[in-house]
């Protein structure tokens, strides 16, 4: 029986640079994120996270044989960058291309509608984003990243200004929507605990380079509990690579999930 061939990356990056004027933000990074992989990428603010998301998403001009990507790639932000002016639905809509005719306008709106349903909004269609929660809008920026059916997405501290709730609940939502597309992620965040809930792979960053890698995608997202022993032994030895002394887990604290990830 003939083997079969694996998938080419979602992301390939080798040997990548970036400089603003005298200061070195990246420093030589090698980084690959397979095919459904979901890939956290941890680290102290201003290490170079976020200008490495950019480089991928090809937000900012990157050498072509530095940064690869394998195919459509979609961001959604720390802020939701909703526009004002236009409905929920309208600012889903502007993550597909447009032509104008009748039949691809009503492709458009089906896809949208179709899209904020996934992630819980099928009642906000025609809502306007001022009258939406913190937790909504960010559901119309992942609905908008979503909608043009990502190889890779890339999510920048999506979660870091939701209250604790919100922020389970959404690390869920990621999960289930990660499962239900198999797409590949990469999530920029500075939370430990939340890249061990979520996390395939976490991938360290510090003044620009990947320092260190934790791989733990073999244990279940419903049991990743702080006391679970390789839970704590990773959380320590991100903490200490991060030049943190870590403190014993709080047992009566959950994990940043709910049941029925996986």
């Amino acid at each position: 029986m003939a083997s079969l061939t694996p998938p080419p990356p979602a992301a390939r990056v080798r040997g990548h640079h970036r400089s603003f004027g005298d200061v070195q933000v990246l420093r030589d990074v090698d980084l690959v994120v397979e095919a459904g992989e979901l890939v956290v990428l941890l680290g102290r603010s201003g290490c170079g996270k976020s200008t490495l998301l950019r480089s991928l998403a090809r937000l900012d001009p990157v050498p072509a044989d530095e940064v690869e990507v394998g195919g459509r790639t979609s961001v959604a932000f720390q802020e939701p960058r909703l526009l004002p002016w236009r409905s929920v639905r309208e600012n889903v809509e502007l993550a597909l291309l447009s032509t104008g005719s009748a039949e691809e306008r009503r492709d458009r709106r089906r896809l949208a509608e179709a899209t904020l349903a996934e992630v819980g909004l099928a009642e906000k269609w025609e809502s306007w984003p001022l009258r939406l929660s913190g937790g909504q809008a960010q559901r119309v920026s992942l609905a908008r990243a979503l909608v043009s059916n990502p190889a890779l997405l890339l999510l920048d501290e999506p979660f870091s200004a939701l209250d604790a709730l919100t922020r389970l609940e959404m690390h869920q939502l990621v999960i289930e929507l990660w499962r239900r597309h198999s797409m590949a992620i990469l999530l920029v965040t500075h939370d430990v605990d939340e890249a061990l809930a979520l996390a395939d792979r976490i991938v360290l960053m510090d003044q620009g380079r990947i320092t260190h890698t934790w791989d733990v995608g073999d244990l279940p997202r419903t049991d990743r509990a702080p006391s679970r022993p390789e839970i704590a032994g990773a959380r320590a030895e991100i903490l200490r690579a991060l030049g943190v002394q870590p403190l014993p887990p709080n047992p009566n604290r959950q994990p940043h999930h709910q049941q029925g990830a996986a």
